[in-house]
Parts: structure tokens; sequence; C-alpha cells
């Protein structure tokens, strides 16, 4: 993770502060990084509450920067500078639009794009445009979409089901308890459900290789190996039916070079090893000794070396040592099996993809995937850059992915983080083979325990396993069928404020996802000028039932329902209770109107909110 908060208490907030910044020296980017042509094409269209941008793309470009400043008068005041939607990480977005709502409304804007090549990298800007939204009207602006039951359509990706992040897994044998429940058992029954009613596969943790699991130790000066933790926590994960991503770090206080470096309330040690040789073995042991117990199910295993050495809070050697122990962990990995996919640079903020990959291109170090973080934006586009660099068969992983990096901040527990999740989603569908929410589970202590229901915590459930809105939306998305459909789309906030993802299921059956969604975090309680009304027709589908399950303030925010109960800090007796109303989403027959072969379906859609249409078979 990248940030914290205020909630934080001072002293803990100032250690980690003081070591959370990117290695300002250390950037990541390569000699041979390209300089990107400006976007041609950049047009801004004014909508109620916002301004939609879009512009075409940019051979090699991983991502866009869109820029933006004040129009007085006729005259642009200051620079242009970057838009800043409050997401507290990367900027650059991967897509060919943008929908500003960060503006003051009925202000006149200049805009301006530029291609990044590399995430530190920004190209020169686009021929400006000026526009300014449209005041609001007192009338809803309606969004006309259209879907062809009978479609073609293709096969629909699923980025959300590879992967999830937890708490580091030695929190499934901890007996204690926070606000009341039980935190082994609660994270162990939060891991199953997300793999039975979303069909998440696999999971990410931190610290696999920390002492509390007690694999390694030196005794007169000889390392003594004890797998025994590590075997009854992945017997516990894969009981649930998912299987781990194994994170390889952090480092045993044993083999540290300097064991006092660490991170977290956990005192995960950061430093590099004091016996490169020593290191390599206990890979090569752990390996060897999880392909011995597991089976050759190893060989699908994903085995990450390290996480985000690119911020000096979780590395405190410099990067070339980093690159070195990439080379001694993944060939320590491939000595065991050559079979078994290992990768990074699990970096934070897209950092050191180009450097990890144009020094494994010199060094020969394998790279079978690449993975790296980001949060409050959708993950950039690495494809390019893995074609530049020679590893154009490596697969892509977001191996953490949210709405903010910041721990305790709102944003995480309402509605706007689920649209915010179904639009990353949604963009890195068919380019990203994994997008990995970070976590599962608010039983996560990385600065703490939780100090109260609702804090702001990353987890997608509560402690007490209450769905947050951004669990919904994963659910949401797992009602999506095998064949995405084209969806034709007209009116203001249409393709933009307004996103849609339409699927036929194998039964004939339709569900189609329609949301509306800014990236802008000062808009994450909602604005009454985003909501639109939207009227759907679905071609072939005269006369089949269809329903609506909906998810906004009012319906499965369990925020909106804790304030309604009065519950600040933990609930009580029958409070727990209550909030069960909104664990699980309610769908509703609705009636809908005939036009030829066409069922129409018209609904108000707030922001944020978003709705599941479900079309009976024929």
């Amino acid at each position: 993770m990248t940030s914290t908060s205020d909630h934080q208490p001072a002293d803990a907030r100032s250690d980690w502060e003081a070591r959370i910044a990117l290695r300002s020296d250390e950037t990541g980017t390569t000699d041979g990084t390209p300089v990107l042509s400006p976007p041609d094409g950049l047009t801004a269209l004014a909508g109620v509450g916002h301004v939609r941008l879009s512009w075409s793309p940019v051979p090699g470009a991983v991502g866009y920067l869109v820029h933006r400043a004040a129009v007085r008068d006729g005259v642009v005041v200051g620079e242009l500078t970057p838009v800043d939607h409050l997401g507290g990480d990367v900027l650059s977005v991967p897509d060919t639009w943008y929908v500003d709502t960060t503006g003051e409304p009925g202000q006149p804007y200049t805009y301006a794009v530029a291609a990044v090549p590399e995430v530190t990298v920004t190209g020169p800007l686009s021929a400006p445009v000026t526009c300014a939204s449209l005041p609001a009207t007192g009338v809803t602006p309606t969004v006309e979409l259209a879907v062809d039951a009978a479609a073609t359509g293709m096969p629909l990706a699923r980025p959300w089901q590879p992967m999830i992040g937890s708490e580091r897994l030695s929190q499934l044998l901890c007996t204690d308890t926070s606000g009341g429940r039980e935190i082994g058992v609660e994270l162990l029954a939060a891991l199953r459900r997300i793999r039975e009613e979303v069909g998440v596969e696999r999971v990410r943790a931190h610290s696999i290789l920390h002492d509390d699991l007690g694999v390694y130790r030196e005794v007169d000066g000889a390392p003594v190996l004890d797998f025994t933790g590590i075997d009854r926590v992945y017997d516990l994960l894969l009981s649930t039916g998912l299987r781990p991503v194994v994170e390889i770090g952090f480092m045993p206080r044993d083999l540290a070079s300097d064991p006092e470096r660490t991170v977290f309330q956990y005192r995960g040690v950061i430093s590099p090893p004091k016996d490169w040789d020593r290191w390599a073995e206990l890979v090569r042991a752990l390996v060897a000794h999880l392909l011995d117990r597991y089976g050759e199910e190893v060989l699908g295993w994903d085995f990450e070396v390290w996480n985000e050495a690119n911020l000096e809070v979780f590395w405190s050697g410099t990067r070339d040592e980093w690159m070195r122990l990439y080379d001694v962990t993944a060939r320590a990995v491939k000595d065991v099996d050559p079979r078994i996919p290992v990768g990074g640079p699990s970096s934070a903020a897209a950092g050191w993809v180009d450097a990890l990959l144009d020094h494994a291109r010199r060094s020969g170090a394998p790279v079978d995937f690449v993975s790296t973080h980001t949060y409050g934006s959708p993950p950039l586009d690495l494809r390019p850059t893995l074609a530049r660099l020679g590893f154009p068969d490596a697969r892509i992983l977001w191996t953490e992915w949210g709405v903010t990096p910041t721990h305790f901040h709102p944003v995480n527990d309402g509605t706007s983080a689920a649209t915010f999740l179904l639009s990353g989603m949604r963009s890195a569908a068919g380019r990203v083979d994994a997008l990995s929410y970070w976590v599962a589970s608010d039983h996560f202590e990385e600065l703490g325990r939780p100090p109260r229901l609702l804090h702001g915590g990353f987890g997608l459930l509560t402690v007490g396993g209450i769905a947050k809105p951004r669990y919904h939306a994963l659910r949401m998305l797992g009602q999506l069928g095998e064949t995405e459909l084209p969806v034709r789309a007209a009116g203001d906030g249409a393709t933009g404020l307004v996103q849609t993802w339409a699927s036929r299921r194998s039964d004939g059956s339709l569900a189609i996802l329609v949301w509306a969604h800014t990236l802008d975090q000062s808009k994450r309680d909602g604005d009454s000028s985003l909501a639109r009304r939207v009227r759907l027709a679905v071609d072939g589908a005269a006369g089949r039932t269809v329903t609506v399950t909906r998810l906004d303030r009012e319906h499965g925010d369990v925020t909106t329902l804790a304030g309604r109960l009065g519950i600040t800090e933990w609930p009580v007796g029958e409070q727990w209770d209550a909030l069960r109303a909104v664990d699980a989403l309610a769908a509703e027959k609705i009636e809908t109107a005939t036009e030829g072969r066409a069922a129409v379906v018209e609904l108000h859609l707030p922001q944020p909110g978003a709705v599941l249409i479900e079309v009976a078979g024929s």
C-alpha cells in the first residue's frame, strides 16, 4: 500500500509518511523510453454536470494525462496542469476518453491531453480545446441504450475472476478478536464467500516468509527451515477452493542484513539478505516443498518477487539490489521446475516495469508475468511496454488495485467505490490478465486493527462479514454471461458518465449492467446533476420477464443503513441482524413496454449508482 490518513495515530503516521514516497532518484525509466506524439483529434462534449473528452490513440502509449486551465473572459488563466480526480495515485488513464466533473459548473476550461509512454514520462500536449459543462435545468437528461438479444457478440473477459487480495495469510490462524469477531475464522469465511459467490480463483497476500510462521531461523550460524506454518495456512486456503499467489517476502529476521528495517505494525523486515546464497537456498527449498506437498497444481501458482520495492517503505536497499534480488529469486524458482511462473516487479504506481524488463533482457532472468499496482484510476495498458522491451507474451497481472491507496478513507465504504470497480474492470477487460482488488476483508491490520465497523477499510466485506457496495459490484459482474453483446448508446452522458456491459448467458438469458460513474472522488457522495434517466431497448426480448437489481446509496449501501441505525462504532445485539438487510441485493420484477420486437426498460439512475437488468431466455 502507498499511503495512510489522518485517522492513523500521529506517531505511526509520521514514521510511515517519512518513508512512503517513491524513490525520487530511481524513476524506473530506461534510455529506450520513446518520445510519443501528442494525441490527435481531441474533442470536448458538454453535458449536464460534466465534460466528456475524447481523442485518437497514440501507438506506444500506456495511458494519457488530461490537463486543464480555466478560461476567464476568453483568456486562459495560468498553465495547463493535470486534472486531479483525487484518486491519490497515478492520474494517467488508459482509455481514449475522460469524463471531467471536477470543474466549476458552467465555467469554461481549456483542455489538452498528453500521451504517456511510461508512468513517470509525459509527452507533449495536444492541440487544446475549450468547453464548459452545462448547468442543471431541473430535468434529468436521458441516455438511450439499445441491445440486440440475438447479436453475435464476443467472449466476455472477466479480469476480476483470477485474483483477489488479502491480509497476510498467517491471520487465518489468529484467534484474537476484532470488533468482537474472531479474526481467523472470519477471514477464512470471507475468502470462502468470495470464491463461492464471485468465482475468484486465487489469493495474493504479503509476508509468507514473516517470522510469525517460523519459516527460517539460524541455530549456531546454520539455517533451520520449517514449513509447517505455511502448510497450515495454505491447507486452509486450499480448502476454500482458492489457490495462493506466492508473494516471496518479506525477509526472515535471521537472514536480514538489517533486521531493524521493518514495515507495518507486524514489522515485516524489508532489507536485502545478508547472504544471497542462503536466500536462494530458502527460495529453492520453499518451492520444492510446495511442489512435493501439493503436486503439479503448484505449476499453476504464480510466484511474485517481493512487494513495492520502488517505495522506500518496502525495500531498504537500492534499486540495483532489488534487481539482484529478482535475478536470484527468479532463477531459484526455475531451478526447482522451469514450468513454474515467476514475475514482478510488484511495484507501486506502475513503476519499475520498464526497468525490470530492460534489466531482465540484459541479465537473462525469466519474466513470465509483469505485476504492478495502481489506485484511484483504471489500470494502465502495459501491452506496448511489453512489446517494446521484448516480452510480448508475458501476462499482465495487476496484483493490487483499488479506489484509493489511503488507509481509513471513507471512499472505501460507499457506493462510489462500487461504480469505480465496475468502470475499472470494464476498462481492463481484454488487456489485463488479472485485476486484483485489494482486499477481501476488513480483517486487515497493516496500520493496526479496525477501530470501528465503518472505518474506511480496504475490505470488500466488513468485520462481521457484511457486504460493502464494492462486493455487490463484484457479484453483479459475476452475473454477466459468457458472450459480450454490443450496446448502442446516445444522449447526454452516454459512453462516459453512463457506462454499460451487456451479455448473453448460455441459456439465452441476458444480463446487462448499467452504471453512472465519475473518477472524481469529490462526488463520492453523489451529485444530482450527474443522475440520468436510462431508456434501454432490448431487441428480440418482447414479452420476456425482466428483473432489475439496484445498487446505490438507498440499495445495498451499508454506510446508509449504519447511519440510520445510529452505528458510529461497533454494532451491538440486534444491530448486527439489521445490517444483514444490505448483505444481499434484492432483484425486482418490473413492467416493460413493447415496441415491435423490443422490450423497453426505463429507470432512474443516480450517481453513484448501478443497475443489473436481467432478461429471461426465450
